[in-house]
């Protein structure tokens, strides 16, 4: 009887040694996972920007007269030459003889600079051809063998800097041509016949839309008063203000993704960085010198229609892009070691310190070079009490 006593005891005791120990185990700690995916990485910069028309022209009164009221509104299209307002003589100096003449010399230094223009284009045109013949003269000795692969490579850049030369030389052109339309325009008026109180017509210099009206009503004004604004809605281009910092690494020709504008993500491209920067206080009262950065949109137009001129936008502009890279949760990754970055794997049930090398990270996701494998199961958002060899339980969705 008192064997029996005594097993029964020690059972007991045993029993509740080891409810004691399975209570005051250590908790698993519950947490969040993520497995490491292939995928493309960017990293970019995101910057509030602007919409704005590429070309736009402010249609002014050559004189000081009445307006009558104009009968445009916003978002109106107009072609150039079109009458866009009417003015009336206040007073004879409307017919005043050196504003014609101003005008008139305007306008034949426009056509003088539409002369110089189309002469650079012409001489655009020559250096294409010498260029082409030398590349056709290069290729030729390239397969004799007489001449060298870096010199083919020269004469072809040659011929790429050539053509892009005229390209330019007939965009100088198109604005020389434009300016003279518009000094035409401006000259038109002042040859009216306003002594018999006839309305003067003011035209508009392109095809374009009405962007905005200054003076809608009918009113006096003065020489040179802006009457409306007149753009091209098929040229669009943002204007982003970037930190010093990271304009050094938005250059010319970066990829823009244009977002949060309303509609869908419109492609980009950066076109000039302004030289010069300026200092703007931020929301905080911090100054910060920052500098103009000008997009252009290379979606087709149909995508961003409903984008108009002033329009706030939200410019992603890439300036790293990788094509399958080992992706995981920004959240998982955490700095461990002297400069070195760290993740925790959930393995069998336990937290595995694991070192990784990064090759570059974002607001979202981190690209990680080496130390880890696809599908492996990462902790996001690691918990300050979680350690390596740490019981863990992953937390159901």
């Amino acid at each position: 009887m008192k064997r029996k006593t005594l097993l029964t005891t020690v059972v007991a005791a045993v029993a509740a040694a080891a409810l004691l120990a399975w209570a005051f185990r250590p908790q698993a700690v519950e947490v969040e996972t993520a497995a490491a995916t292939l995928g493309r990485f960017e990293q970019a910069i995101e910057e509030d920007g602007r919409t704005r028309f590429h070309d736009r022209y402010t249609v002014s009164s050559p004189v000081a007269a009445r307006v009558l009221r104009i009968e445009l509104h916003e978002g109106d299209a107009v072609k150039a030459g079109q009458t866009v307002a009417l003015l009336l003589p206040v007073m004879p100096a409307v017919l005043d003889e050196r504003s014609v003449r101003e005008a008139q010399a305007r306008h034949r230094a426009a056509t003088a600079a539409v002369g110089g223009a189309e002469a650079r284009m012409a001489r655009a045109r020559v250096a294409v051809e010498q260029a082409r013949v030398d590349l056709q003269r290069d290729e030729k000795l390239a397969r004799e063998g007489f001449l060298s692969p870096s010199r083919l490579d020269t004469a072809r850049l040659a011929l790429a800097a050539a053509e892009r030369e005229l390209q330019v030389a007939g965009a100088e052109r198109q604005v020389a041509v434009q300016e003279r339309s518009a000094a035409a325009a401006t000259l038109l008026p002042a040859e009216g016949n306003v002594r018999t109180g006839k309305p003067l017509p003011v035209r508009s210099p392109v095809d374009g839309v009405v962007l905005r009206i200054t003076q809608p009503s009918e009113s006096t004004l003065a020489a040179g008063a802006p009457l409306l604004d007149v753009g091209d809605p098929t040229r669009l281009e943002v204007v982003a203000d970037l930190l010093t910092v990271d304009a050094v690494q938005a250059q010319p020709g970066r990829r823009v993704v244009i977002e949060r504008w309303g509609g869908p993500p419109v492609q980009g491209q950066v076109r000039k960085v302004e030289p010069g920067a300026f200092t703007k206080v931020s929301a905080l009262g911090i100054e910060e010198q920052r500098v103009r950065v000008v997009i252009d949109a290379e979606s087709p137009p149909a995508q961003w229609k409903l984008l108009g001129d002033g329009y706030r936008v939200t410019a992603r502009i890439i300036t790293n892009g990788v094509d399958r890279a080992l992706l995981v949760p920004v959240g998982a990754v955490f700095p461990h070691g002297d400069g070195g970055m760290a993740v925790y794997l959930a393995d069998g049930g336990r937290a595995r310190l694991q070192v990784v090398e990064l090759g570059g990270r974002n607001g979202s996701e981190a690209w990680v070079r080496s130390g880890l494998q696809a599908g492996q199961p990462v902790i996001v958002y690691p918990p300050p009490t979680i350690a390596d060899g740490k019981r863990v339980r992953v937390r159901r969705p």
